[in-house]
């Protein structure tokens, strides 16, 4: 789409600069917010394919009260928009996010409601599960999630890019489970993720217990991140040439396996199976697979199918 259309046009060393130039300057939100949103920046940088980029540059990211109800708004929102069909995440500005807003948050946190310790506690329980609901949106959500981080990714970011499905990161990246710093234990969602997407529990340990950083080769060999890009450009035009390929597939497709693929994860291998023959007696009923048979014969790509929305 975009991108193969800028790349026939130029020579391949100009066309690729270029398309990361474009790229950026496309989807880097200088107008800022987008309303009603007052920390998320909204775009369409192609057909079917959803940006949302985190936006208080100023303040570098960092999340405050109205992020965490505002995430949770724009991916429902986005999980039953059948225009589209994959989320790239990023974020504005030097660096991907420093975490939580700690002034902006210490209300909620050090000085919770309640007239005895259990209703304290009760309350406080409440509000922990609220501030896990903004991540675990982004994992319930049906289409895709592409996180593409650049500069610093700390404590609340580790939480955000472990609910996503695909993790980019360009060479400057750097990860850090902060919250042993600041006294508390990680509670939105790092400690139950992170040993699942790395699989090593001892460097999970390591990670969570000394809050050091992880830079961009570690996390890529420990697979953390999938791809390392030279810089931030390069990483945007990656992800938005990866987002396009999963948008021109089924959707149908996509969202099923998704779906199947998290299932399997917090499941037995028999109980995955089972639920992919339940899911796949509906779902193999679509149009899409006789549309994609057809195309593969006739030496089609997957670009040249049209499917229905979703």
């Amino acid at each position: 789409m975009f991108s193969a259309t800028v790349r026939s046009a130029l020579p391949k060393s100009r066309g690729l600069r270029l398309l990361s130039q474009t790229v950026v300057r496309a989807m880097s939100s200088s107008a800022g917010p987008s309303p009603p949103y007052t920390t998320l920046a909204i775009s369409r940088p192609a057909e079917s394919i959803t940006h949302v980029e985190l936006h208080r540059p100023e303040k570098r990211n960092a999340m405050n009260k109205a992020f965490w109800r505002q995430m949770v708004d724009c991916f429902n929102e986005i999980a039953g928009d059948p225009d589209c069909r994959v989320v790239l995440v990023s974020g504005a500005g030097k660096v991907f996010t420093a975490g939580i807003d700690l002034m902006d948050m210490a209300s909620d946190v050090l000085q919770p409601r309640g007239d005895d310790s259990a209703r304290v506690s009760w309350n406080l329980r409440k509000t922990i599960a609220k501030y896990q609901e903004t991540f675990s949106v982004i994992e319930r959500c049906p289409k895709p999630v592409l996180v593409a981080v650049h500069g610093a990714c700390v404590g609340g970011g580790v939480d955000l890019i472990t609910a996503c499905d695909i993790r980019l990161c360009s060479q400057d990246a750097w990860f850090q489970v902060k919250e042993v710093d600041i006294g508390l234990a990680a509670d939105v969602g790092t400690l139950q993720r992170l040993p699942k997407v790395i699989g090593s529990r001892s460097l999970v340990n390591e990670l969570a217990l000394t809050a050091r950083k992880m830079q961009a080769d570690e996390a890529k060999s420990s697979g953390l991140v999938s791809r390392v890009f030279v810089d931030k450009d390069a990483m945007m035009a990656g992800a938005l040439e990866m987002a396009t390929e999963i948008a021109a597939r089924s959707p149908v497709a996509v969202q099923g396996t998704k779906v199947n693929l998290l299932y399997s994860r917090d499941h037995s291998v028999a109980e995955g199976l089972d639920y992919m023959a339940t899911w796949n007696m509906s779902m193999l009923q679509t149009q899409d697979v006789m549309k994609s048979a057809q195309a593969s014969m006739e030496k089609k790509s997957a670009k040249e199918i049209t499917f229905s929305k979703l």
